[in-house]
């Protein structure tokens, strides 16, 4: 095999990596409104717990698996680990105002816009191209969000909008970030952002109110679920362009309903399961061909 060829195919298996550790993160992140409807607290409350359980959970496997340990990894990480830590308090704080201020269907379809967004910003900062089959594939995703979540559009307000915008923003800039210091430790970077989260939403929510289930029910969803969830979604910014990952990650709007109805029942309505097919079918063959064709 020339060394040409042997290159190649390493980029494939590298893409195919991305794509593939991306999608476990999405279905990681899909159990979020599972535990949060369990733990039955506010929104600010789950916001404090899941940064709770991440500043507690992200340094104690820091320190289990990596050799540097904790403080080594912080110092390798530099000054990109606190920004990625603030762009994740932003992108939070943003979300948990903004389904306050707006309905939950116009925050999801202000957060698909998540790829184009860090197109946009891959090129400003990092000079990356986004290929125009990648910008086919964003535009069909925002459709099928916009399909899912068609029946309750235009029941928010402006604020609230406004707040999501910002929530998105932060998020692919983070994502675009650390596709730029890919030796930041992404376990460090989510640990950074759960502290911020914590400190913050401490003035907001009330820990002594909450009852033994809500702190069992968070934990293991700030502990493992959420925190890891994030880890793999920044951890396929190494292997795949930004886009890619914000793309991907939409697959939760596919995911989030059935395991709704597996745990409650939920019956989404018939427009969801038209967005939900949109979007997997997409984001399917997107996978199957972006390694076979380059534009």
């Amino acid at each position: 095999m020339s060394d040409i060829s042997a290159s190649q195919l390493a980029h494939k298996n590298l893409r195919t990596s991305g794509i593939l550790i991306a999608l476990l993160g999405a279905i990681l992140m899909s159990f979020d409104p599972i535990f949060i409807r369990f733990s039955g607290v506010s929104g600010f409350d789950t916001a404090f717990l899941f940064g709770l359980f991440t500043a507690i959970s992200m340094p104690f496997f820091i320190q289990l698996r990596d050799k540097h340990g904790l403080i080594g990894t912080l110092k390798a990480s530099g000054w990109p680990v606190l920004l990625s830590g603030i762009l994740m308090l932003g992108s939070a704080t943003a979300l948990v105002l903004s389904i306050k201020n707006t309905s939950i269907a116009n925050t999801f379809v202000i957060l698909s816009i998540s790829p184009a967004l860090a197109a946009v910003f891959s090129r400003l900062f990092l000079g990356e191209v986004t290929r125009r089959a990648t910008w086919i594939a964003i535009a069909s995703v925002m459709i099928g969000i916009s399909a899912v979540v068609s029946g309750s559009l235009g029941s928010g307000n402006l604020y609230g909008d406004a707040l999501a915008f910002g929530a998105v923003t932060c998020l692919s800039l983070n994502q675009t970030l650390l596709r730029k210091y890919q030796y930041v430790s992404r376990m460090a970077s989510v640990g950074m952002g759960g502290l911020f989260l914590a400190i913050v939403m401490f003035a907001f929510a009330a820990p002594s109110t909450f009852s033994l289930s809500t702190w069992v029910i968070m934990g293991l969803m700030g502990l493992f679920t959420a925190p890891f969830g994030r880890v793999m979604s920044q951890v396929a910014t190494r292997y795949i362009t930004t886009p890619e990952v914000g793309m991907i990650l939409m697959m939760e709007a596919v995911f989030a309903p059935l395991f709704a109805f597996g745990f409650f029942g939920e019956v989404p309505p018939q427009t969801s399961f038209i967005g939900g097919a949109i979007i997997l079918v997409t984001i399917l063959a997107y996978a199957l061909t972006s390694n076979r064709t380059q534009n």
